[in-house]
């Protein structure tokens, strides 16, 4: 199969020597889905504010199949020691796209597989629409398949994925599955951690079956030099609730992608998020929650506080579809620059066709409050110790959103090692 050779220039061509023998039907249509359409640019509304010019600057090889023990046990250290707690909670961990079974601690009460094992796409990923998923679908090779039985309280499962690069770029592709059946309960609590320059794109597909419920925490502290761009797919049933929160602090250039699908009367989701971002760094929180049936409520609150040249973007879209009456949803961003050279952009939106509603969307942005500052001061608290103060007091306002006890002081505990005794983020 040769879909691709018609079009190799530009992004593709950085894939080019992975690119030539995907096999089975839904590697094959994406293939050729890619071939097609190509990476997005700036021309695309859904990348409008986010360029791909950095994923452009080298050519990404396959990861090695061994990679140095020593170097993912002080990552997986660094992410454990953030929190005592963390250390006991069963974990499934990923190096370079690739189950690590001597880094896990496997959990009791669910079922899992491996995509390796037995290759699943899923269901609500559109790679004929979405070029990154079309990526990782031709490019995937593991990815965690994760279900909680009917009635099962799960408890806590961790998804560390790391990302552990050398001399040569490295990309890799990992495709998720997590399904809660009716009426079970489930906190997962991903992390996103890594060294060296690598391009990580993961694709994640969630259900939440009736009566069910997913507290899903997402911590991203990626590499400095890392790009990744994720998708994630939820699909939400009746009475069911997925309360979603993520945390970027790391990368180059990051992107988060929620797709939320309401599909059955009286379903909750929350999208909610946090950027402390720096230097050159780029943070994309972007969201498309869709009501597509009556009585259900969405909420999402995302704040920013950047500093440097560092640019934020939320692009948030909350379509209510014409059988969706009685929907509740609320929409908010958030931005505090600490530099004049820092830059948010920010995209609310609603689309609504539904009569009885009740929905809501706004932004703000600004700087530090001198008044604010002055009172800290006049204290006696040094500058850069008041200027942390009111940091910290903007991000926990977000932080606090996160329902799980565990994984908001799991939050709390990286954000305060990351920045302890800064006035601003490095």
């Amino acid at each position: 199969m040769n879909a691709l050779s018609k079009d190799m220039s530009g992004p593709l061509a950085l894939f080019a020597n992975r690119l030539n023998t995907p096999t089975g039907a839904e590697r094959q249509s994406a293939a050729g889905a890619l071939a097609r359409t190509g990476l997005p640019d700036r021309k695309v509304e859904a990348w409008r504010y986010t360029a791909l010019r950095a994923l452009g600057k080298q050519d990404y090889a396959a990861p090695p199949e061994q990679v140095d023990a020593s170097t993912v046990r002080a990552l997986l250290d660094g992410v454990l020691q953030a929190h005592p707690a963390m250390a006991a909670l069963p974990r499934v961990v990923f190096v370079n796209g690739r189950h690590a079974p001597a880094f896990s601690a496997l959990p009791d009460d669910v079922d899992l597989s491996f995509f390796a094992h037995e290759p699943q796409f899923g269901l609500q990923a559109a790679p004929d629409r979405d070029p990154l998923v079309a990526l990782n679908t031709v490019l995937a090779e593991d990815g965690l398949v994760l279900r909680v039985p009917a009635g099962v309280d799960a408890g806590h499962v961790m998804l560390i994925s790391l990302g552990v690069a050398g001399a040569e770029p490295l990309s890799f592709h990992p495709r998720h599955t997590v399904v809660v059946e009716k009426d079970a309960h489930l906190r997962l609590i991903c992390v996103q951690a890594g060294q060296g320059t690598y391009f990580h794109n993961p694709v994640m597909d969630i259900r939440v079956e009736d009566g069910a419920t997913l507290e899903h925490v997402t911590l991203q502290t990626e590499g400095a030099q890392a790009i990744s761009l994720g998708t994630l797919y939820a699909h939400v049933g009746h009475q069911s609730v997925y309360d979603s929160f993520v945390l970027g602090l790391g990368g180059l250039l990051v992107r988060h992608e929620v797709h939320a699908h309401l599909a059955a009367t009286r379903g909750e989701v929350h999208v909610n998020g946090a950027q402390r971002l720096a230097g050159q760094q780029v943070g994309d929180i972007t969201s498309v929650i869709t009501h597509a049936a009556s009585d259900c409520t969405s909420r999402q609150t995302v704040r920013n506080v950047l500093d440097g040249h560092a640019r934020g973007v939320f692009q948030g879209k909350v379509l209510v579809e014409r059988i969706a009456q009685k929907t509740d949803g609320y929409q908010m961003n958030q931005a505090l620059l600490l530099s004049p050279d820092a830059e948010i952009d920010a995209k609310p939106e609603l689309e609504i066709y539904a009569d009885d509603v009740r929905c809501s969307h706004g932004a703000t942005v600004g700087a530090l409050d001198d008044e604010q500052l002055f009172y800290l001061r006049s204290r006696g608290i040094p500058e850069h110790e008041a200027r942390q103060i009111l940091i910290d007091a903007f991000l926990d306002e977000a932080v606090a959103l996160v329902v799980d006890a565990t994984a908001q002081t799991f939050c709390r505990s990286v954000l305060a090692a990351r920045f302890a005794g800064k006035g601003e983020p490095s």
